[in-house]
């Protein structure tokens, strides 16, 4: 694969070319790319007046598309079926990460093969609501409690570059400390980490289109996952269009678990993470090129003035078809069943992007199976998140060596 590895860390570096073999195939996909990064430089001129006008209405019609094509499963409510070959397409997943991570870095340069660039890592503290409904009162939401985190926000990946250049989308993980209680996986023993990114379904809707997404990433053209003509998803890449946008700081847009978890035995829900203050950075520079890392510098002049809260809002799966555990590309309509705030995430007034703590960054590894039973991952791309997040953090800390970090919330930097 033709790239060109780098040892440093979370430095901005351009996208590799399209490497399919073929041609026109490369053509289309740089092409595309860069008709992309041309919109992004004049997305926020006009992207509020188009979502107001028309993004509930396409994201129902969206919906209906997708929903038509659908067999129904019979299933009930928080209820799984495994995939045929289910392992095999895991298997190709970690394959494909893996080929791509080891010709992007270098040993001592490691990366996570995907929300790979780190925006920054922060403090934080979550507290639960006091007074939420009994059948909300579950796992870590049963009682009113404050727990210690350390919450990363970051960007698309595999590749590292210019904020203005990705595709537009952003993700939030966050570990919290002092959770007790058996965990499913058994490599920490006190927290439990949520996932979010900033589009309201995943980008592939099961394991088995997730390979194929990632042999077409390994060759740098995404694009023909979504058009072509023996299994396009265009309807996918029509919703994550909805959600992709030029961003303007980590803390001001939404985030969303895309994949159901258990709210204790017999229950499914999503969650998501709102921000709670409509405000919006202005985006340096545009139409001309802003700093290469934008929105670390947003987020940066945020917490030096004060604190940044955001909400947790929870959504109980209430129908089995509509809201479905197995296809992570349907969007549970929230007529179905609302959005209920559960808890808020405050991240305190603090200084965060020294080079000590971006490097701690690297010593933590997310799995949404760092968890307990109650709130146990449902579906098969959760499955394979289970051995795909475990083995890529492998790769990942024995190519850096460095140690698996499990963390107190009592880390200090300089």
């Amino acid at each position: 694969m033709p790239t060109t590895p780098t040892a440093s860390s979370n430095a901005s570096h351009p996208q590799p070319r399209a490497a399919t073999g073929v041609a026109w195939r490369d053509f289309v996909a740089d092409t595309a790319t860069a008709l992309l990064r041309l919109e992004r430089r004049f997305d926020p001129f006009v992207r509020p007046t188009l979502d107001a006008l028309l993004k509930d209405r396409a994201e129902r019609l969206i919906t209906s598309l997708i929903n038509v094509n659908r067999r129904n499963l019979h299933l009930q409510i928080a209820e799984e079926r495994a995939m045929v070959d289910e392992e095999s397409f895991t298997d190709s997943i970690v394959r494909s990460f893996t080929e791509q991570m080891t010709g992007l870095w270098k040993p001592g340069g490691f990366e996570r093969g995907g929300n790979t660039k780190t925006h920054g890592i922060c403090r934080g503290e979550l507290t639960v609501h006091d007074n939420l409904p009994e059948h909300l009162r579950r796992g870590i939401y049963a009682k009113p409690q404050t727990f210690t985190a350390w919450v990363r926000f970051s960007g698309p990946g595999p590749y590292i570059t210019p904020d203005i250049d990705d595709v537009g989308f952003m993700s939030i993980s966050i570990k919290l400390m002092g959770v007790e209680g058996p965990k499913l996986l058994n490599d920490e023993r006190h927290t439990l980490d949520m996932f979010g990114v900033s589009t309201a379904t995943f980008v592939t809707p099961d394991a088995m289109a997730n390979a194929a997404l990632q042999l077409w990433s390994v060759q740098n053209a995404a694009l023909f996952y979504f058009v072509n003509l023996r299994a396009p998803h265009v309807f996918d890449m029509l919703m994550q269009s909805l959600y992709t946008k030029t961003q303007s700081s980590p803390f001001e847009a939404p985030y969303f678990s895309c994949v159901p978890y258990l709210m204790g035995e017999g229950q499914a829900m999503s969650y998501s993470v709102w921000p709670t203050s409509s405000r919006k950075t202005p985006i340096p520079r545009l139409p001309f090129r802003p700093p290469d890392d934008y929105l670390r510098d947003a987020m940066v002049a945020s917490l030096s003035e004060g604190d940044v809260e955001l909400e947790v809002r929870v959504q109980m799966q209430t129908d089995p078809h509509l809201m479905p555990i197995e296809n992570a590309g349907v969007l549970w309509p929230t007529k179905l069943s609302p959005r209920v705030p559960v808890a808020t995430l405050r991240l305190p007034r603090q200084t965060f992007d020294s080079p000590a703590q971006m490097e701690f960054a690297k010593q933590l590894s997310y799995n949404p199976w760092h968890t307990i039973a109650e709130h146990r991952p449902l579906g098969n791309q959760s499955r394979a998140r289970k051995r795909m997040y475990e083995e890529l953090s492998q790769l990942r800390h024995r190519m850096n060596a460095v140690p698996h970090h499990e963390p107190t919330g009592d880390e200090r930097f300089t």
